[in-house]
């Protein structure tokens, strides 16, 4: 998978109507192509894929490098199918802002519709909330989640795949950050599930705890809470006594003996972010751990999904397990797909000529069969060949 980076600002307003119907248009027509030529399944597999979701948003004429295009795009596209999603055997769920929050109740409202198994369409909810709270809570980048899609296929001939577009904001830089994720390139939920990340650059401290460098960390973070709340309230009021005095070199004094809890490696930060946590002392914390400590999930996507557990939570542990135990999680910042196919002058990356030509002819054949109107044809086609 290539590296690379995309830069997406902030977008304020709204998108004008004009633009917007024309999109639903154009849009409606693409997904009826798209899912004639390949099918229901192939249609979920490209949104998943973060190039070919901004070929597609820029295709429908929306600026390449606005945070808007991710929803205005699944907008678009969840108005274009209305009232056809049975006949096209796509689904889209989910929004932006408070729509998010609906996800779940569309999932099992579409579930009674299609008289899918109960325990189907409760898997979809628990993969729609799982995504939700693995990039909020696993992937402490500094972006909030404030969208969150979620597309899944129920062809005729039964199966189907699911796909999860969401969006965070960095409120500080005004930038965003894209999610993506696919059923099909997914092991494991909390171990890097994603079939790509855009951003605008990479961030420095990262707390990325779906790394699979993270493992012994996750692994830790379960073991802390099974071994009781009195141990683990221990470890924390270690860290939390001894949090100001930590630096390169974090050493405290126990029963007149010197130890050593953590040997920080120069190169990656000049402190430690123990050094900056200031919920040590919260009630609802300590009300948590208590819970998940009398819960004793027995791994740590039970543990995440658990009630409650949060940013915070998840943060606490693992610094308990890093700092106290040396379960030295990954700070890389895990972003990894960039929105284009790469640049002339090599940036973010040489052209990948072979992927360029297939996305651009893919979309001119999709395009040449739509039903549009010949004018609007040729303005895309001629926006494809430039």
């Amino acid at each position: 998978m290539q590296r690379g980076i995309a830069t997406f600002t902030l977008d304020w307003g709204t998108c004008p109507k004009w633009l917007f119907e024309r999109m639903v248009r154009l849009g409606r027509e693409i997904t009826r192509v798209l899912i004639e030529e390949y099918g229901p399944d192939e249609f979920i597999k490209r949104i998943a894929d973060p190039v070919w979701f901004q070929s597609l948003g820029t295709v429908l004429a929306f600026d390449w490098n606005a945070s808007g295009l991710t929803t205005i795009l699944t907008a678009a596209l969840k108005e274009a199918i209305r009232g056809e999603e049975q006949h096209f055997g796509i689904f889209i769920c989910g929004g932006k802002g408070k729509t998010s929050r609906k996800t779940p109740d569309e999932i099992l409202r579409w579930g009674e519709r299609l008289n899918l198994p109960p325990a189907h369409a409760n898997n979809l909810v628990y993969n729609s909330r799982m995504s939700a709270k693995v990039d909020s809570s696993l992937i402490q980048d500094g972006f909030q989640i404030y969208h969150h899609s979620f597309f899944f296929s129920n062809p005729p001939t039964g199966g189907g795949v699911w796909a999860v577009v969401q969006q965070g904001m960095n409120t500080g830089n005004l930038t965003a950050r894209r999610y993506h994720w696919y059923s099909e390139n997914i092991d494991d939920l909390v171990c890097e599930p994603h079939s790509g990340i855009v951003t605008q650059a990479a961030q420095n401290e990262v707390l990325n705890l779906t790394a699979k460098a993270s493992t012994k960390t996750r692994n830790l973070s379960t073991q802390l809470v099974s071994n009781g709340y009195q141990t683990l309230i221990k470890d924390i009021e270690l860290l939390r006594k001894h949090s100001s005095k930590l630096s390169k070199m974090m050493k405290v004094s126990i029963k007149g003996e010197e130890l050593t809890l953590l040997k920080l490696a120069g190169s990656e930060f000049h402190h430690h972010p123990v050094e900056d946590e200031d919920f040590w002392d919260s009630p609802y914390l300590k009300k948590i751990l208590e819970r998940l400590s009398g819960e004793k999930p027995k791994t740590y996507e039970s543990l995440l999904g658990s009630r409650g557990v949060g940013p915070k939570t998840i943060r606490a542990l693992s610094l308990v397990s890093e700092v106290i135990y040396g379960a030295t999680p990954s700070y890389e910042d895990p972003a990894r797909y960039s929105f284009a196919h790469g640049g002339k002058d090599a940036t973010p990356y040489p052209v990948d000529r072979p992927t360029y030509d297939s996305t651009i002819e893919t979309l001119r054949k999709v395009v040449i069969k739509s039903r549009i109107n010949p004018w609007e044809k040729d303005k895309v086609l001629r926006r494809l060949s430039h």
